[in-house]
């Protein structure tokens, strides 16, 4: 039966007890990671948040060896005693691995059932078990040690950027719903009925309104919510480092925040990052790494032989280059006796990221070639593509032929694929990148328009305006990405502060004077009053610790995360309401035929 206290105040956790507190009185608390019965002695490893800690029961304290007895895994347990030194060897595994308490006094706080799997580190559970009982799943050290970085983290940002001028300032949760972004969370008015708030995408524009208002510079740890699809690293629900400047220009933000990461990987890493970082622009990254958040760490960086093979004899290539496509190659280096079982793997992950097909070339040590095109060139162009990759006997030359966006989609995939499955990646890397000059607009076969590629109220260059009325796709925008490591962990841009460049913008998105204010007009008003130029920058806190704690999947660094489906296990989120909910939001549900796949299942 559990107990109180009774009396008893925690005076270290687990392993806050060293060498330094032998012979003095300690008081711990926590759970029972494991009990071993030797007899005459019972063993403890009492863990807590911080680690563990050996106890030791000895038959001459009667009443307390017999209590201990009782004692299961995940009993949650008070406990007095003395601090010693280890009578046996040292345990290297445990950070108090040279010292153990030995009690005189012992409350049972909590009984606990058997767990559904082991709180142990390297327990094989499956995943959808560990998200039901997340808050057993907690336990674990290495989930700890996480949240507790991310913490650790959240506190260093807070404080530099206080230091550096900020002030923190909490915006609207409930928001207007505005086009041109990701899919909103909807939450129905009670108050004003058949009407609807958002919740936040970002704080976009309520941090330009604060700019507005004179803050000139603001921050905040903001939760944000997107209803899109769910992979590996994004989740519905997210929290961003959120900033805006005032009467700054690109520089500047990239100025504070390299000093910011520099400061910050040194603090809770001891790494020490170099800046500046690099940048590179957008179409660069994507003509040599087929990508706008590339993996510097190693090299297979995509080559255009559009020109070579432009009037060759293989039709794949020459009617994606006359459609206005490119064809471009990488050369995976000393593969080139891959096995065709493993060319065909690759061709098929080709296809599931658009392509047609993928293109090879094999060259063999003695520098003839193997290939499922080379019957339809010559030979002087078999070799000019061999030189313009820098093929070498024992090198594989894979190409993709398609439309510019397509082809870089392939082949920056499979870069990727390759560098992971050939151990090309330098796990201990830290590369930081600036992408920057995206263009400011992105073609949408599904709507048949340009779309914003960042958001309406990024700045296009200033050199660029003129196409605003003529040629949206060659206007580049003064946006920013941070990447590290090929995951992109922030993004900003420089805002429009003018009203009529604001009114062009809007107007090149297809809305009109009217539809424009309707949906901004809070915001176009405002720009009525003296606007400061001013940008801004977002990261994703959990995608930032993710990285920082070397995890691979964002869930790991989340204390409640949900599933691919924007579910949670745990508490069966979402889930039908109460009839008079609905009927005080004046809602009602309408019912749906299940498709014909789910009939037959």
């Amino acid at each position: 039966m559990a107990e109180s206290m009774q009396g008893l105040h925690r005076s270290h956790r687990c392993t806050e007890v060293s060498t330094k507190d032998i012979g003095n009185n300690v008081t711990v608390m926590g759970w029972v990671q494991k009990r071993r019965n030797l007899g005459s002695l019972i063993f403890i490893d009492l863990r807590d948040r911080t680690g563990l800690l050996q106890l030791v029961f000895d038959e001459k304290d009667g009443e307390v060896f017999e209590k201990a007895k009782l004692l299961r895994s995940e009993y949650v347990i008070a406990v007095q005693g003395t601090v010693r030194k280890r009578d046996g060897a040292v345990n290297e595994t445990m950070q108090t691995g040279d010292i153990e308490v030995t009690a005189d006094t012992l409350r049972i706080l909590a009984e606990s059932e058997t767990p559904p799997f082991p709180i142990e580190e390297d327990a094989n559970t499956r995943e959808e078990l560990r998200l039901k009982y997340r808050y057993l799943d907690l336990r674990k050290p290495h989930l700890q040690k996480n949240l507790k970085m991310r913490s650790d983290i959240t506190t260093f940002i807070r404080n530099f950027m206080s230091r550096e001028g900020f002030l923190e300032i909490e915006t609207p949760t409930l928001c207007k719903s505005t086009p041109e972004g990701a899919r909103d969370y909807l939450v129905p008015s009670r108050v004003h009925p058949g009407s609807f708030y958002a919740l936040p995408q970002s704080p976009q524009l309520y941090k330009q309104l604060l700019m507005c208002s004179g803050f000139d510079r603001y921050f905040q740890i903001a939760r944000c919510y997107r209803d899109e699809d769910l992979r590996a690293d994004r989740q519905p629900e997210f929290t961003q480092v959120d900033m805006e400047l005032s009467f700054v220009d690109i520089d500047d933000v990239i100025d504070v925040n390299e000093r910011m990461l520099q400061a910050l990987f040194r603090e809770i890493l001891d790494v020490d990052i170099p800046i500046p970082f690099p940048r590179m622009t957008w179409r660069e990254a994507m003509n040599r790494y087929g990508s706008d958040k590339p993996d510097t760490r190693f090299g297979m960086e995509l080559v255009d032989v559009t020109e070579i093979v432009r009037n060759c004899g293989f039709g794949v290539f020459t009617s994606a280059v006359n459609d206005g496509g490119f064809v471009r190659a990488i050369n995976v280096k000393g593969q080139g006796a891959m096995p065709r079982k493993k060319i065909d793997k690759l061709v098929e992950s080709a296809k599931g990221n658009g392509a047609k097909g993928l293109a090879y070339l094999s060259i063999n040590e003695d520098g003839t070639y193997k290939s499922s095109f080379a019957k339809f060139m010559s030979e002087e162009e078999l070799e000019q593509l061999v030189t313009a990759l820098s093929g070498e006997p024992g090198d594989l030359l894979l190409f993709a032929a398609d439309r510019d966006k397509i082809v870089c989609n392939v082949l920056g995939a499979l870069r990727l694929e390759l560098g992971q499955q050939l151990g090309l990646i330098d796990k201990n890397k830290w590369n930081f990148l600036w992408i920057v000059e995206f263009p400011q607009f992105e073609w949408s076969d599904e709507q048949g328009r340009f779309l914003a590629m960042h958001h309406p109220f990024t700045m296009p260059m200033e050199e660029d305006l003129a196409y605003l009325e003529t040629d949206l796709g060659k206007v580049r925008a003064k946006a920013y990405d941070i990447v590290l490591n090929g995951s992109e962990i922030g993004g900003g841009s420089v805002r429009i502060h003018q009203a009529d460049i604001q009114q062009r913008m809007f107007h090149a998105l297809g809305f009109s004077t009217e539809e424009a204010q309707e949906q901004f007009g809070f915001l176009l008003d405002a720009f009525q009053y003296g606007v400061p130029p001013h940008a801004g920058l977002a990261y994703g806190l959990d995608r930032l610790v993710m990285h920082m704690t070397g995890e691979e999947n964002i869930r790991e660094v989340i204390g409640f995360p949900k599933v691919k489906d924007a579910s949670c296990l745990m508490t069966e989120a979402p889930g039908t309401v109460d009839k008079k909910q609905l009927e005080e939001l004046y809602l009602s549900v309408a019912q749906t035929e299940p498709d014909k796949e789910e009939k037959i299942s």
